[in-house]
């Protein structure tokens, strides 16, 4: 799976959760201060990310925009 499809679920996993509009939401998209996305939603949204990529996200650190979580996933399924 390349880097834009993964963005593209990622992107996709959001709007399901939170109700953000798809358009509002860039790599650079800060998930906490640009989104407003509150701990309760994050949560749904790495669960739900850990479901549809079959991967384990045990530490959100340094995961700060939607292109870290991004990277991430795609990192995670690269060393799987």
């Amino acid at each position: 799976m390349t880097k834009d499809e993964i963005f593209e679920k990622v992107k996709t996993i959001i709007v399901q959760q939170t109700g953000i509009s798809k358009e509002k939401i860039f790599l650079n998209s800060n998930i906490k201060n640009d989104l407003n996305v509150d701990s309760l939603d994050i949560f749904e949204v790495i669960n739900e990310l850990e479901d549809q990529f079959k991967i384990r996200i045990e530490d959100e650190t340094g995961i700060e925009t939607v292109g870290d979580l991004g990277n991430f996933v795609h990192h995670q399924l690269s060393i799987n």
